[in-house]
């Protein structure tokens, strides 16, 4: 067998990525685990993998970013050969398939298709797919994605034939109007029974209207949400460390002694 620890496997892009190749399917045959996995039994372990490399984005950990980019396209791989075994397509395929992909919706750059501006390339983009057979330019969004991430690309998708505001200003006019919508159906001082679809229809109508003017002034709402999540995280967690320091249960602790820890913890870090 090769010694796959080579240095000389790690000289160029084309020899590292033949290393991995090599690893994997020799793992594929020699592993009781390697030899196990199929396309399912890999899905869910793709998605954290995924969610991990968001994270290390998000913290800006390069060291973090390279072990977790290295962990995902070994499960690419690792479904390229699975499919090969299949007789499906092997990796070569998959990586030809994207190159021409790429070079087909880039006629700006590869053929004689002009676009100066990135809504000129997103516009090409979308009347490419329609070309080559979607029936939608929503299909391309996966009915899967998390309702928030889902909205955005909905947004950024119709975007791309002409369908958007073009003025913040009315997009913001629309966060207010579905704003004042809300405060006027469900104003929790009025003692009515709610009626909980219509609130859920008004509420998802002024959350969209607010990741929609996310997108407008440039902000990402998920990477927004996320680091707000990563925030709270870590203020309520010093919150609980500073109790467990005093011998203080959170649920004997009244909201004003709680804030005292939390306006501490805002201090630490902004």
């Amino acid at each position: 067998m090769a010694n796959l620890a080579a240095p000389a496997y790690q000289h160029t892009p084309q020899l590292a990525f033949q290393r991995l190749l090599d690893v994997l399917y020799t793992l594929r045959i020699e592993c009781p685990w390697d030899k196990k996995q199929t396309m399912e039994s890999l899905r869910h372990l793709t998605m954290e993998e995924m969610y991990e490399l968001t994270d290390a984005i998000l913290e800006k950990d390069y060291p973090e970013i390279k072990k977790e980019l290295g962990d995902v396209l070994m499960h690419l791989v690792f479904y390229a050969r699975i499919a090969e075994e299949e007789g499906h397509f092997n990796i070569v395929d998959v990586l030809n398939a994207i190159c021409d992909k790429l070079i087909t919706r880039h006629p700006h750059i590869y053929g004689e298709t002009s676009a100066d501006t990135e809504d000129q390339v997103i516009s090409n983009w979308e009347t490419i797919k329609l070309k080559e057979g979607n029936t939608s330019v929503l299909s391309g969004v996966p009915k899967g994605l998390p309702a928030l991430v889902k909205a955005y690309r909905i947004q950024d998708k119709v975007r791309g034939v002409g369908f958007d505001w073009e003025d913040k200003k009315q997009v913001w006019e629309k966060v207010e109007e579905e704003l004042a919508e809300f405060k006027a159906e469900f104003n929790l001082e009025t003692a009515l029974p709610m009626d909980q679809e219509k609130a859920e229809g008004e509420f998802g109508d002024l959350l969209f209207s607010l990741i929609n003017y996310a997108r407008h002034i440039g902000i990402n709402p998920e990477n927004a949400l996320e680091r707000t999540n990563k925030k709270f995280i870590e203020r309520f967690t010093y919150l609980e460390q500073k109790a467990a320091e005093n011998k203080q249960q959170l649920q004997e602790m009244s909201l004003e002694e709680m804030d005292v820890y939390w306006n501490e913890a805002k201090k630490l870090k902004k």
